[in-house]
């Protein structure tokens, strides 16, 4: 089975096209200034994208604009120094990543990526409607800073309902085994549900596949 492949993406019709890509999946379209000063790496299966993440690593982060101006205030995160952090954003993945190992390499590259960076913290954002990314932030043991509303200013575009928190770098890697294990589980499942479903069809010459006969 051929390997993903990582690439980064700096020129400017690939911004726009991966851009679209995270639109397609989210349904949000996130300004081209914004990608265009993030770091944007793409994932490739025989020449052709497939998934993808930005890494942005130096402010104005659209994850904190969005959280209320009165959390702002009282949360004692927002005095810390916004240049010990780095956002993750624009993470989607392809129907054609459907392996666990694919997918485990894919999670592995992003978090090598984040550590790489060397930013103490490490911001996450997601739809509170999205529990696969919700599930997944989880495995990092996050600290939640908001849910609820964006703030958005005239011209922003967000989820309906969003949840903003943060870990950090170590969490993130230490947390690598359950990001493994989680992987597994899904195929575990997918292939129990696969075998439900095998069982549950009739045989071809049982009586009941001769009904509509």
């Amino acid at each position: 089975m051929e390997k993903l492949k990582f690439n980064i993406i700096d020129i400017d019709r690939d911004i726009d096209r991966f851009i679209d890509k995270i639109e397609n999946f989210t349904n949000v379209r996130l300004p081209k200034i914004y990608a265009k000063n993030s770091k944007i790496v793409g994932a490739f299966l025989q020449g052709n994208l497939v998934g993808g993440y930005m890494l942005v690593t130096k402010p104005q982060f659209r994850s904190l604009l969005f959280v209320p101006d009165e959390i702002k205030r009282s949360h004692s995160f927002f005095k810390i120094d916004t240049y010990e952090m780095l956002e993750v954003n624009g993470v989607w993945l392809g129907p054609s990543i459907k392996t666990p190992k694919m997918q485990f390499q894919f999670w592995m590259k992003l978090l090598v990526d984040v550590f790489l960076q060397k930013k103490k913290y490490l911001l996450l954002m997601s739809s509170l409607k999205n529990k696969n990314i919700e599930y997944l932030h989880s495995l990092a043991s996050p600290e939640i800073l908001y849910e609820g509303n964006p703030n958005l200013m005239f011209g922003d575009v967000s989820h309906e309902l969003i949840r903003v928190g943060y870990t950090t770098r170590f969490k993130a890697i230490m947390n690598i085994p359950k990001y493994w294990m989680e992987l597994l589980d899904r195929e575990r499942r997918a292939k129990a549900f696969t075998r439900q479903r095998k069982l549950a069809r009739p045989h071809p010459f049982s009586m009941d596949s001769n009904v509509a006969q």
